[in-house]
Order: C-alpha cells, then structure tokens, then sequence
C-alpha cells in the first residue's frame, strides 16, 4: 500500500523548519530528507527514521519496523504529535548519519556522434 501525499504533508508540518525536511516520491512511497541528507522514509503511512545512536538515546523504549520486507530495520516512529520532540530527532539523526556518497559523472552512450560533429 503507498503512502497517501496527505500523511507525508502532515509529517513535514510537524518537523520544525530549520531542520529543512522534504520528501522525494521513491518507487511509490517516500524518502526523507533534512538538508539534503537521507534520514528516514515514509512507507505505508509510517515515519521510519534510520537508526543511530544518539536517536536511539533520545527515542528510549525503540519500536523498530522494516520499510519493506527484507530491508534493514528502522526506527518506526509513532508518537508524531510532539513537533518539538520530533524535531530533534531528526536534528540528531541528521548530526550522526553519514554524508551521502558523491554522485558518479554519467558515461555517454558509445555510438550516438557527439553534438556538432
């Protein structure tokens, strides 16, 4: 079942704007992004944020769930009416998560002339 563009709107609204969320639609669920990094998805109306230490501290009690089945666990995040709570735990995920690896340049297809040629 995707995720319903409503849910996704609602999540965003809860997280404060200076940790400059957004959602890309990712084989028809969602990815989330603070600045520009990776930190959790939306998948069948549920907020998963990849697990880290420091939101593995901040959370406690941690119910984990899998995106899909077969993927690695994260952290299912159910209690989504606190937006100052929320809000730092994207903070913190986002401090601890790895940079995103550097987009490799695109190899041009052999065969096609090169433009002007």
């Amino acid at each position: 079942m995707a995720s319903s563009q409503s849910f996704v709107d609602f999540v965003l609204d809860q997280i404060a704007p200076d940790c400059d969320v957004t959602a890309r639609k990712m084989f028809g669920e969602y990815g989330v992004y603070s600045h520009g990094k990776l930190v959790g998805l939306v998948c069948d109306d549920r907020l998963l944020i990849k697990p880290t230490e420091g939101g593995r501290a901040w959370i406690g009690d941690v119910v984990e769930g899998e995106p899909y089945p077969g993927a690695k666990l994260q952290f299912h995040i159910q209690e989504l009416d606190d937006s100052d709570w929320l809000s730092e735990l994207i903070r913190i995920s986002f401090r601890e998560l790895p940079e995103p690896k550097p987009k490799k340049p695109r190899k041009k297809k052999a065969g096609k002339p090169a433009k002007g040629a």
